[in-house]
């Protein structure tokens, strides 16, 4: 695809760029919209003489388009799509070998957990689970063998926010990779290539697609050797987003600011009333100014995101009866669409994680997980009441 008349990286702000990068009009009909090149090959002028095309799954004009798109609201020069945020996160670790060693988070996300311990030990690839908030304990955990450390920031789901240089600083003083998983902060909020991190990934599958109709992954960075080998296993292993599923997320790319403005605000008032709530023991959200990261939350984000987390004095009954009994909020798993989603990592998103680590990260069985979505923060204040009122009293 020509995007010739796409603003440059870095010329516009961020809001034109979340619509307008890499995406130049079509050439040939003047359509606005990105085409969706539904075609799996392409006609060589000569054989191996193409046109920047061969077959889908090594490349498509709409899936270019959208890798360009999230390099530029990354402020990257690369970016690579993938059919899921697991598929992104695995490629990643396809650049490890046996016996490397990972440093990641002690409340990363359940899917994550899964992918390190289940799969990768398997083929000797060890992972150590560490508070990455504490840049002291990243130090510790680190080996000559260490070739990654990977964070998450907010995490997923205690909203702990790790100071992104500090971390770099650590892997790179030993030599390691650093990849932060960007997904519940966007690119619009926070931005870690320029807080020292290498590589960024993101489930599109949330905020960016942000309509709870497609599943995808992304990867950006500034290394073209990196980028390199991801290329080179997102055509080998073939992880890759159908044009369809690109052309949904750059649709939701395009009204992204808007839409976290939105949730950020919603996000904001819903924290402020739990911290109140007589029922609520805890809530996980760093735009409260007694979050024990909110320094490095205002230091490295914008704003604060659209995800919180709670906790009551409850059993895993008693939570299970608050979060099923919502009528606004969706009993769901997944996050960032404009509907509110809310669940419970232990017996959900987190249930692949042993009860041990969990409950030793701070992961209860009374913790709630909410993505506050763009409906009327009344409603879902409301809501909220009676579901934890019915449930406890």
């Amino acid at each position: 695809m020509d995007d010739q008349d796409a603003p440059e990286r870095g010329e516009f702000a961020f809001e034109t760029q979340a619509i307008h990068a890499g995406q130049g009009p079509d050439p040939r009909t003047g359509a606005v919209m990105t085409p969706i090149f539904a075609n799996s090959t392409y006609e060589q002028d000569a054989p191996g003489d193409h046109r920047g095309y061969e077959y889908s799954r090594t490349g498509n004009p709409t899936r270019t388009a959208l890798e360009d798109n999230l390099a530029a609201l990354e402020g990257a020069a690369y970016g690579r799509a993938f059919s899921s945020g697991m598929g992104a996160i695995n490629t990643v670790m396809n650049l490890l070998s046996a016996g490397d060693h990972v440093v990641t988070g002690d409340d990363v996300y359940g899917g994550t957990h899964r992918l390190f311990t289940q799969v990768y030990e398997q083929y000797d690839v060890e992972t150590s689970f560490v508070d990455t908030t504490d840049p002291e304990a990243v130090e510790d955990a680190m080996r000559p063998e260490t070739e990654l450390v990977w964070t998450e920031t907010p995490t997923n789901p205690l909203m702990r926010v790790v100071d992104v240089q500090a971390v770099a600083d650590v892997a790179h003083d030993h030599d390691a990779l650093c990849a932060v998983d960007n997904t519940f902060a966007t690119p619009y909020l926070q931005r870690p290539l320029e807080h020292g991190a290498d590589i960024v990934s993101h489930s599109l599958t949330k905020y960016l697609g942000g309509h709870s109709d497609v599943v995808g992954g992304a990867l950006v960075t500034d290394d073209e050797a990196l980028d390199e080998q991801f290329g080179f296993y997102q055509n080998s292993v073939g992880a890759t987003p159908s044009p369809f599923d690109c052309f949904l997320v750059l649709r939701g790319t395009k009204t992204l600011p808007v839409r976290m403005d939105r949730h950020c605000e919603n996000a904001r008032e819903l924290a402020g009333w739990l911290d109140a709530h007589p029922d609520v023991s805890e809530v996980f959200y760093p735009g409260l100014e007694r979050h024990p990261q909110h320094d490095v939350a205002a230091r490295q984000m914008d704003d604060f995101g659209g995800m919180l987390s709670f906790e009551l004095d409850a059993t895993l009954e008693e939570a299970s009866d608050v979060v099923g009994s919502t009528e606004v909020f969706t009993l769901a798993e997944s996050l960032g669409g404009v509907e509110s989603l809310i669940e419970q990592p232990a017996p959900m998103t987190h249930a692949a994680v042993p009860k041990a680590e969990r409950e030793a990260a701070g992961l209860s069985d009374g913790l709630i997980r909410v993505s506050v979505g763009l409906e009327s923060v009344d409603d879902l204040r409301a809501d909220l009441d009676q579901a934890i009122d019915g449930a406890l009293h």
